[in-house]
């Protein structure tokens, strides 16, 4: 898919930076994420103790740098920030529950490998995507991902530490100047294109401040932390490898993948790259090798970062270049703690009142996407019912979820993955009347 619609990127694809510049732009692509909240989430269900749960978050760092700069640098060489998924939270902390830590790498590693696989030698995920993800799909999926991060988003700052009425003004000043930085981007000349460079990192440091006015900061982990840290294999025993485990994992990196697809979509949309059958096979491969380092040092399953492709759009950057360093300075941290734990120090309203505005950005890209193409009845109902079931899954009680099988437990827990996939199952079994126009509507987008 491509998008050749009117861009407001700023530095290209493949545009060269300065290394200092580099350093700054891909800074704000880690203090963005919120990649230490799955793993802390999976620490306290496996009730790991307080040094392991502060060696697993680093070990998340490490691994998510390492995928990125195997993602952005050699897989599907857009920018793509890897980042720790959400999907298997239940199913890892079920393993590490029954079987122990040693499991959870075991029913890691298969998985990994055949995402891998399905890329290359065998070149099978490109085709089938291909077949199944046209514009109208691929349009839908990058407005779900938006829609079913939103409430994510959210009720971050509503349950955050703290007084629920400053969370929302911190949030709301964090998500204000970032909304500054970025018309201030559009209406002056050089002055402007500094702001919206630079307008996650000014977002960040004035929401900080207002935060601290309200008391809701506390870098006294910080003192704690070691300065250095050397990562291992399987730092949290030797791999187990129990063939049901294997099999709930396998099922799981499918839906990983199915939720990274539709980042590539959205990063695709922004840059005007177009997702072809080589790319999208390297792409394969990028994610399957990313999930791979995380199992092989005691992380999570690797996932393409929607967030940081939303930040894309809102900086006009996306520069593999800057993409690459946020994943060298993510390696850093994950081999200094005392940094890795300052990060985390960022009051959650912050961070989550930028997420807010990014996730209205991919909404935006969604349509840009979806724009051209003729809605009548089919059309419609192709893109409202998954929009619907994204959102009636992401309110669903967490108590249906408990009641229902593992499996359906893994897809159930993911709006993006049920929108997905109904978009995908509609689109398949709706007659299409309209080929002829509908191939027009391709070449256009």
């Amino acid at each position: 898919m491509e998008n050749k619609s009117e861009s407001s990127i700023i530095i290209g694809v493949d545009d060269k930076v300065s290394y200092p510049k580099a350093f700054v732009l891909g800074l704000q692509h880690v203090l963005a994420m919120d990649l230490y909240i799955a793993p802390i989430i999976i620490a306290g269900l496996l009730s790991l103790s307080a040094e392991n749960t502060s060696f697993f978050v680093q070990m998340c760092f490490l691994a998510t740098g390492l995928a990125t700069l195997i993602q952005t640098g050699a897989g599907i060489k857009l920018p793509v920030v890897q980042g720790p998924s959400y999907v298997p939270i239940g199913a890892i902390a079920a393993i590490g529950s029954k079987l122990g830590l040693g499991a959870i790498a075991g029913s890691l590693i298969p998985g990994a490998i055949i995402m891998t696989l399905l890329g290359y030698p065998l070149k099978v995920f490109a085709k089938a995507v291909k077949k199944i993800i046209p514009p109208l799909v691929g349009g839908t999926v990058i407005i779900i991902v938006g829609i079913s991060l939103m409430p994510t988003g959210l009720n971050n700052i509503f349950l955050a530490e703290g007084n629920i009425g400053d969370n929302v003004i911190v949030a709301a000043v964090s998500a204000g100047v970032l909304i500054v930085c970025m018309l201030l981007g559009r209406r002056l000349a050089k002055l402007g294109t500094f702001f919206r460079l630079v307008s996650v990192i000014v977002a960040i440091v004035v929401g900080t401040i207002t935060a601290s006015f309200f008391g809701n900061i506390d870098f006294s982990p910080v003192k704690e932390a070691s300065w250095f840290a050397l990562p291992s294999f399987f730092p949290f025993g030797k791999p187990i490898f129990d063939m049901n485990a294997i099999i709930t994992m396998v099922l799981v990196y499918f839906i990983i993948l199915m939720e990274t697809t539709g980042t590539w979509f959205v990063v695709s949309s922004i840059t005007g790259k177009e997702l072809d059958e080589p790319r999208l096979n390297r792409a394969s491969v990028g994610e399957g090798l990313g999930c791979l380092v995380g199992s092989l040092f005691g992380s999570t399953p690797m996932t393409g970062y929607s967030s940081n492709a939303g930040l894309l759009a809102i900086t006009g950057v996306a520069s593999r270049m800057v993409v690459m360093a946020s994943g060298l300075i993510l390696v850093c941290l994950g081999l200094i703690p005392k940094l890795s734990t300052t990060i985390t120090c960022i009051p959650e309203p912050v961070i989550n009142g930028i997420f807010g505005i990014v996730c209205v950005a991919i909404v935006t890209n969604g349509m840009k996407v979806i724009q051209p193409i003729n809605i009548d009845d089919r059309n419609m109902i192709i893109i409202g019912v998954p929009i619907l079931l994204t959102i009636a899954v992401t309110v669903l009680p967490k108590e249906v979820l408990t009641a229902v099988p593992d499996w359906a437990n893994y897809i159930l827990s993911s709006g993006i993955t049920v929108g997905a996939l109904a978009t995908v199952i509609l689109n398949l079994l709706i007659p299409d009347n309209n080929k002829n126009t509908d191939k027009e509507t391709k070449e256009a987008v």
